[in-house]
């Protein structure tokens, strides 16, 4: 059976400020839209086989397993919800920033 993808609040708030950063610095909505889509799509590899991220080796003093996949510059991490086949998204994190920012509250 099929995951599916759950995008939480958080991760879909970093995915709009992405957006705007973006659309900002380029002056271009094309631009911008062509980065967050990459991100948005990029989960979608995790239907077939949610285990194929790596787990995430910082927040592993978590009581939730988070794992993560890159695309380009963002690691988007996220756990697995067996139970009610669900890939959970996490959060969207920039990996040109300090790592231990990683462990930011939620």
């Amino acid at each position: 059976m099929k995951y599916k993808i759950i995008w939480s609040k958080f991760s879909e708030q970093q995915i709009d400020d992405i957006f705007e950063f973006y659309e900002q610095k380029s002056k271009s909505y094309d631009v911008a839209l062509r980065v967050v889509t990459k991100i948005i799509l990029a989960p979608d590899i995790l239907i077939e086989n949610p285990r194929i991220g790596q787990i995430e080796i910082l927040l592993e003093n978590r009581e939730i397993e988070y794992r993560y996949l890159i695309e380009t510059n963002w690691k988007i991490i996220y756990s697995i919800d067996d139970e009610n086949k669900a890939v959970k998204v996490a959060d969207v994190f920039d990996c040109r920033q300090e790592p231990e920012k990683i462990e930011r509250k939620k």
